[in-house]
């Protein structure tokens, strides 16, 4: 059964509609508690390569790339574009946390406001949130977080305007942060949109707005380095909600200086066996070392995306994360052979007289018991639009 649940999700990813088709014992798991791929910097697939740097760079930067525009300038786009994939296809691919840096051009007299990575994208803000919806309309079932940050240059008037695009965009599917976000719940209500605000003043004004997710940046330029530190972090705790797991390393100068022909693609690429390693390794859920969204850059390669999303097939509640395995407790077990010995299933009371899944051979009545919780659990987790493949909001 867990192969069937893992070959189903991955088949229902690459159509952009794993969510909907998840078994229903985890409709009613918050979000936070799930695993969610995202993108680092979504948007850095469309940065303009005309574009000034931006005003939050350095001084040093601005200066050499005022000085030598021929030489900085290709550099710069070599160690910005952190995704080749459209928010279109991201989404398609099973993206469900989009990376937002927004800013408004230095000198530029009008309300247009664009995305940010060292250089300014060519795209404006309005027309993604309106991208974003068009798909949200054809995915009723998909859930996503928009979490906008950084917010290069914006004026207290420019953040009032950004909020009114985002609330006449998306409307009543914005999730207000008053409700525990589940699948079921926000199907219920037409939900489709969490949207995080690096903002605490304008998230206060506003119910729709969620406050900043915690991103754990490593900032590091070795893989090991950055597991290094995603244990780390691990150890000290997850936060109780939302919070991102960034896989995504990080040059430095010097880094760029001693590889002059290299990118970030280049660096990204070879780190990603390894960090698929630990991405299987990884189990969602509320305790102390269990993830949430996993981000990284080029999220098109090495299925990024598929690992992350079949790490739900892990929840198996009521088991849950610990020592790094899933297991039964030990109360469980004890509740579940006094259950079975009401009941009169002669291969269990006498396992070598069946030669089912359970015989003489594989090991003692608690094992059968495990093997039994396991197939049942999985067997109730197969809804009735899983097995028909047609999701209901009749919940």
């Amino acid at each position: 059964m867990e192969g069937l649940s893992q070959t189903s999700v991955h088949a229902c990813r690459e159509d952009g509609q794993w969510m909907s088709q998840l078994p229903e014992k985890l409709w009613d798991t918050p979000l936070y508690n799930l695993a969610l791929p995202g993108s680092h910097d979504t948007m850095t697939y469309c940065l303009d390569k005309n574009s000034p740097v931006s005003g939050n760079e350095s001084k040093v930067v601005k200066f050499l790339n005022k000085c030598m525009p021929c030489i900085v300038h290709p550099i710069i786009m070599k160690w910005s574009t952190t995704q080749v994939l459209t928010v279109t296809e991201q989404l398609e691919a099973g993206v469900r946390y989009l990376d937002f840096r927004i800013a408004h051009k230095a000198n530029d007299p009008s309300m247009n406001l664009y995305f940010v990575h060292m250089v300014y994208t060519t795209i404006t803000v309005q027309d993604i949130l309106c991208e974003v919806l068009r798909w949200l309309e054809t995915h009723p079932w998909e859930v996503i977080i928009l979490a906008c940050r950084n917010f290069d240059g914006l004026s207290k008037k420019q953040h009032c305007h950004l909020i009114a695009c985002i609330k006449e965009t998306f409307q009543c599917k914005l999730c207000p942060r008053n409700v525990v976000p589940t699948l079921r719940t926000m199907w219920q209500c037409g939900h489709q949109v969490i949207l995080s605000y690096e903002k605490d003043v304008e998230v206060e004004e506003h119910c729709e707005l969620w406050p900043a997710i915690p991103y754990w940046w490593g900032n590091k330029t070795t893989t090991r380095a950055l597991i290094h530190y995603l244990e780390h972090m691990k150890r000290k705790g997850r936060p109780e909600t939302f919070f991102v797991a960034g896989i995504n390393l990080t040059e430095n100068l010097r880094y760029i200086l001693v590889h002059p022909f290299g990118s970030l693609k280049k660096m990204t690429l070879r780190s990603l066996p390894c960090l698929k390693i630990w991405i299987k390794q990884q189990y969602p859920g509320p305790r102390k070392e269990c993830i949430n969204i996993i981000a990284g850059d080029f999220i098109g390669n090495n299925d990024f995306v598929k690992d992350v999303i079949e790490l739900n097939t892990k929840i198996n509640p009521p088991l849950h994360c610990q020592g790094g395995e899933q297991r039964a407790s030990h109360s469980q077990l004890l509740q579940a052979e006094k259950n079975l010995a009401a009941v009169n299933v002669p291969w269990l009371k006498h396992p070598g007289s069946h030669k089912g899944p359970v015989n003489s051979n594989q090991g003692s009545f608690k094992d059968s018991v495990r093997k039994v919780l396991s197939i049942s659990s999985e067997f109730h987790g197969l809804s009735k639009e899983k097995r028909t493949g047609r999701p209901c909001r009749s919940l």
